[in-house]
């Protein structure tokens, strides 16, 4: 990698986020029938909670994302602060070692590497270019317009609608499971099967029917993905001027 290379995430990674809500919310097989009639959304099935579930989350003004998946590209990791307007604040962390911060606000993104994934990125490179690429970046915040192709694949984490766009097609959840706690709110879990994968949903029974937590476990990338924060400020702010490295200005 070159001094001047923006080493943006590419969608192969990042589409195992849209990957795990497709597979946990696309309608599946037939639906059960709902016997029990008490607890916690009584008299509504699998189905209906789910669809309740998905539009109370989509509803929300701003979220924060924990994710932790293991991909057909390696281990992803995230965790991010999302809002409705686009902005973002969190870490993106891709393999055993290398991680990311990311900011987006406004038409501006920011993201500091640190020097586990500048090595990583510069492997291949001669002793004399990865020097190059260490002074240059680390510690430093890229700066770089929303615009830019090879920032859109990274970026889409930022969209709220888009990360939760899967949350509004059919749902098919065949069963209500166990009541639990998900980091100490009390939820509702809904089950669906699909031949060696299965997914649960942890459903918020008190307020809003958030969805809290989603777990995939089986087929070729599980990994987990919790909701939290809902509604609160997402702390993105432009970094410092003396942290901040534009690298179309240096060619």
């Amino acid at each position: 990698m070159s001094a001047t290379a923006l080493p943006w995430f590419k969608r192969p990674a990042l589409a195992a986020l849209c990957t795990v809500a497709a597979l946990g919310l696309t309608a599946c097989g037939p639906l059960a029938q709902e016997a029990e009639e008490t607890g916690p959304f009584a008299g509504l099935s699998g189905p209906e909670i789910a669809d309740k579930a998905m539009k109370a989350t989509s509803a929300a003004s701003s979220l924060t994302l924990d994710m932790n998946l293991k991909t057909t590209d390696g281990p992803m990791k995230a965790y991010m602060a999302i809002d409705t307007k686009g902005q973002c604040a969190g870490t993106l962390t891709l393999g055993s070692t290398g991680t990311a911060e990311l900011i987006k606000t406004g038409q501006v993104a920011y993201m500091r590497f640190d020097e586990a994934f500048l090595l990583a990125q510069s492997g291949g490179g001669s002793a004399e270019e990865t020097a190059a690429v260490l002074k240059e970046l680390k510690g430093r915040w890229v700066e770089t317009d929303v615009k830019d192709p090879d920032a859109q694949d990274s970026l889409e984490l930022c969209e709220l609608d888009k990360v939760l766009s899967e949350f509004r097609t059919g749902i098919g959840f065949a069963r209500k499971g166990e009541e639990t706690t998900v980091n100490g709110r009390k939820a509702l879990t809904l089950t669906e099967s699909d031949g060696g994968t299965t997914t649960r949903v942890f459903v918020a029974t008190e307020g809003e029917p958030y969805v809290l937590r989603i777990e995939l476990q089986g087929g070729e990338e599980p990994g987990t993905m919790s909701f939290s924060e809902y509604n609160k400020p997402v702390p993105a702010k432009k970094p410092a001027a003396k942290d901040i490295v534009d690298l179309d200005e240096q060619g």
